[in-house]
């Protein structure tokens, strides 16, 4: 059995109208759209897998649901760190899938097509409570957290969630949010879609 942990930053933006559904409802609830298009950005600041070290690399993971998450029949695809080795897309495709255990591994019976890994410079930045993440002309997401009337230079959070990046989440607007990669097509800067950042610790 594989031994590996990984940590850093995470943000994401999706279709659905802020709260999304999947969140509130333990993912049984329909999408605000009707589907479900969501881009998990998550950097790693420090891990390894195996014997190979994963420090400073990013990856995304797409997912398209047909409806609602918990029903399933899921498309997920990964778009890597074109810095990344062999050994390294290796190690982060099974992390991010899944199959090498941890968080992942929780939502793999839900997914009914993983879509393939492409491989793009990733470009992850915080700036104060805004969040961007851009994956070559795959992706262009940013977010900026709703802040909290108590307490100064903090995002309100929704806590104990079913979500597989961190039980606590970060609530945020998406301020612009372009998915065009594996058929996952979105394009909204609207300013009324939902986001969430966090950091995150995993391990298997």
């Amino acid at each position: 059995m594989s031994s590996w942990q990984i940590s850093g930053e995470y943000m994401e933006t999706c279709n659905c109208t802020m709260l999304c559904p999947c969140i509130t409802s333990n993912l049984a609830a329909a999408p605000t759209e009707g589907d479900c298009k969501a881009a998990v950005a998550l950097r790693i600041d420090k891990g390894a897998k195996d014997g190979v070290a994963l420090d400073g690399l990013a990856f995304i993971v797409m997912m398209h649901a047909p409806g609602p998450m918990a029903a399933g029949n899921m498309t997920v695809g990964l778009i890597i760190d074109e810095r990344a080795t062999e050994a390294q897309v290796e190690a982060i495709t099974g992390i991010a899938t899944g199959a090498a255990g941890g968080p992942m591994a929780a939502l793999a019976p839900l997914v009914g097509r993983i879509a393939g890994v492409e491989r793009r410079p990733i470009r992850f930045e915080i700036e104060g409570m805004k969040r961007m993440v851009t994956a070559g002309d795959l992706v262009d997401q940013a977010c900026e957290g709703v802040p909290s009337m108590v307490a100064p230079g903090q995002a309100l959070a929704i806590e104990h969630t079913a979500h597989p990046v961190n039980s606590r989440l970060s609530i945020a607007k998406a301020l612009r949010s372009t998915f065009k990669v594996f058929g996952i097509g979105w394009n909204d800067s609207s300013g009324t879609r939902n986001g969430h950042f966090a950091p995150f610790a995993w391990a298997g």
